[in-house]
């Protein structure tokens, strides 16, 4: 009867829902595990294929801790700490939105306003809703200067920075820091209101001979496997 149901949705509003940006389809009907997808995150693409890469991560005992970079209010780390709460999840954020630094390169080339504001935030709300507290190193400042002493290694790595800058220096830092096996996810690869998330992505794997795969989630993610 559901089944029923959705097709019928589909044949009726298919076109009408398209423009608008929804689909309806099945996922993964064959995979009988029991699955973690909170169905309040209103990005079903991004957080699946997080649990799925965090299950292939354990599954091969890959080595390494994990980290997002452009935490914000922490509504994605918060599943990163959750998939993987072994790990020690490093935040790297200024926790006061865009730094000026970053963006000379973004109003000069074009790739946005860089005017967004994601101050606030702080690193308290932030903790408050870890499941794994405990697990989180917080690293707050301008990037790559805070990631100074760090001395780690990383089996998976959120790029949410928006900005062409951080989200280079970014993997610049990280992809050479990953273990074999890893996986780096960049938010807004498909973002047209953020152009130099692409122009970061495809120099830096054109440069280093990185393949890369975009996905087809709210913001247009790409992920790097190594």
């Amino acid at each position: 009867m559901l089944k029923l149901i959705v097709q019928g949705v589909n044949y009726l509003l298919g076109g009408f829902l398209m423009k608008k940006k929804y689909f309806i389809g099945k996922s993964l009907v064959y995979l009988n595990r029991k699955r973690d997808i909170d169905k309040n995150y209103l990005d079903y693409i991004r957080l699946s294929t997080l649990e799925l890469v965090s299950q292939e991560i354990t599954a091969k005992n890959i080595p390494g801790n994990v980290a997002e970079l452009g935490v914000y209010k922490g509504k994605f780390a918060k599943y990163i700490n959750n998939y993987f709460p072994e790990k020690a999840l490093y935040l790297f954020d200024t926790f006061e939105g865009f730094d000026e630094r970053d963006k000379t390169t973004e109003t000069k080339e074009n790739f946005s306003g860089g005017d967004q504001d994601f101050s606030n935030t702080s690193v308290e709300k932030v903790l408050a809703i870890m499941p794994h507290a405990s697990q989180c190193r917080i690293v707050k400042g301008f990037f790559p200067e805070s990631a100074n002493g760090i001395e780690d290694v990383f089996c998976f790595v959120s790029l949410d920075t928006d900005l062409y800058e951080p989200i280079y220096n970014g993997l610049t830092y990280f992809y050479p820091r990953l273990s074999k096996g890893g996986y780096i996810f960049i938010h807004d690869f498909n973002n047209d209101a953020y152009k130099g998330a692409r122009k970061a992505v495809e120099q830096f794997c054109n440069e280093n001979n990185v393949a890369f795969v975009p996905i087809p989630d709210l913001c247009g993610s790409v992920i790097i496997a190594k």
